[in-house]
């Protein structure tokens, strides 16, 4: 690989990564328009901060720093900043794999979970703020009612519920529409895995040259 390769390799890296940057930005700028505006507040109480502003703050936050690490890294030819981004970029794709066979092994108990933590902020509507606001958002954004349906409203449904009597639970919706597009929710998830496998690999290849580039330079 001469020094056209080198430079070739280092641009892509460089603009590959400079696309995901900003691609973080408006993550995080959903996040926190979603803090601001406090809609899909709190529905866990049992785990307060996970807020759909939070989780996007987090990700965005994380999506630009690893960015930055190999915008930085590939222009500057800096080694280190490769390997960090190289070792973030493990980091994170462990961490996806774990998260996915803990999924799939405890795919019943969360489903329980979900649900019974779902049905106890229903009890908190009235008296706490942030989950009414979380369940309006909810039930407007998906044109759905209660968990299972209607009848967990014991005072009967709220204005955000729709007016149609067979309406579904949101629960019962959101499981609904993850099994119908279960396949493509698979492929996005692939595809992601193997871009970050290419980034590791183009910062590898790249950190690799730099020392074949520098020795042969005498450097």
């Amino acid at each position: 690989m001469g020094m056209s390769s080198l430079k070739l390799l280092k641009y892509v890296l460089f603009f590959f990564n400079l696309l995901f940057w900003f691609c973080g930005c408006c993550i995080l700028g959903f996040g926190i328009y979603f803090l601001v505006h406090n809609n899909f507040g709190v529905l866990f109480h049992n785990l307060p901060s996970l807020t759909l502003g939070n989780v996007f703050v987090i990700v965005g936050s994380i999506i630009m720093v690893v960015a930055f690490l190999g915008c930085m890294g590939s222009i500057k030819e800096n080694k280190c900043l490769l390997m960090s981004f190289f070792i973030l970029l493990l980091i994170i794709l462990l961490a996806e794999v774990t998260l996915a066979i803990l999924l799939f092994v405890y795919e019943q108990k969360l489903s329980v979970y979900v649900a019974e933590d779902l049905t106890k902020s229903i009890d908190r509507y009235y008296s706490d703020n942030s989950t009414k606001v979380a369940w309006d958002s909810i039930q407007s954004f998906l044109q759905c009612c209660g968990v299972n349906g209607t009848s967990d409203w014991s005072r009967g449904p709220p204005p955000s519920c729709p007016q149609d009597p067979q309406v579904k639970g949101c629960y019962t919706k959101a499981r609904l529409w993850f099994q119908s597009n279960f396949l493509y929710i698979g492929i996005i998830t692939i595809c992601v895995c193997v871009i970050e496998v290419l980034g590791m690999s183009f910062a590898l290849t790249l950190n690799c040259q730099i020392d074949k580039t520098s020795q042969a330079l005498g450097l």
